[in-house]
């Protein structure tokens, strides 16, 4: 059957000479694999349109379960901004290569995630915030979500002293060790990364010292407890 679905393109690869299968985050089926037929041609009208990152509406031939046809896609915007700027791009791919690993059903919350943080990265905020924003909301969806409310290792409420990946929480005064003293600032700002709604944000003046101090941490947290190893975040820590 034919079906209309708003969706973002993730990974887009070859098929043969002319055709390519693209992968979309869909508002309303989640993971949808499509084959593009003739899409890589010179002369197709898909063949923009089906570019990663695309967003749009897709009209296609449904099969669940399996891979589905494209019949055209209404494009709503294409990241001019975002395409233009090679670490906006970066990020931006980075984005929907954590998605496509995150993504396990259709989860409405998910796909808005990833579309306001590419508005927000067209709009020209930070990109590094914006990715470590949606970072952190993807932790509970891979079932590793922070405790930023108390101590990790004994539920104290007070005192806090630290926040350390390793670990995975705050640690108190009672509880800390040796572990790396952050600046209570950084535990702020990463408290208000975990909750803010993104489509919210219009404007983050955050420390560059800061920023790289809680991507580090957020990049250790991940390696540490969720077994995700993802090559553009190695390749966008370059260019920070």
């Amino acid at each position: 059957m034919i079906i209309e679905v708003e969706g973002i393109v993730l990974s887009e690869s070859p098929y043969g000479e002319t055709s390519k299968i693209i992968n979309i985050l869909s508002k309303e089926k989640g993971l949808i694999g499509i084959m593009c037929k003739g899409a890589k041609s010179m002369k197709s009208s898909l063949r923009a349109s089906t570019q990663i990152l695309t967003y749009g509406i897709f009209s296609i031939y449904y099969k669940e379960g399996k891979l589905s046809t494209l019949k055209n896609v209404d494009v709503k915007n294409m990241w001019k901004e975002i395409h233009s700027d090679l670490t906006k791009i970066s990020f931006a791919t980075y984005l929907c290569e954590l998605i496509s690993q995150v993504v396990k059903q259709t989860d409405e919350d998910v796909f808005d995630f990833l579309l306001q943080s590419l508005i927000k990265i067209e709009n020209g905020l930070d990109p590094l915030i914006i990715t470590n924003v949606l970072e952190l909301k993807c932790l509970p969806l891979l079932g590793v979500g922070l405790n930023l409310d108390e101590c990790i290792r004994c539920g104290n409420k007070t005192q806090i002293v630290t926040i350390d990946a390793s670990y995975g929480g705050l640690i108190c005064k009672n509880c800390y060790q040796n572990e790396p003293i952050l600046d209570k600032k950084i535990i702020q700002l990463i408290r208000m990364y975990y909750y803010v709604d993104i489509a919210s944000i219009n404007k983050i003046n955050v420390d560059d010292k800061y920023k790289k101090i809680i991507d580090k941490f957020i990049t250790d947290y991940y390696e540490s407890f969720t077994g995700l190893y993802l090559q553009s975040k190695k390749f966008i820590e370059n260019l920070l």
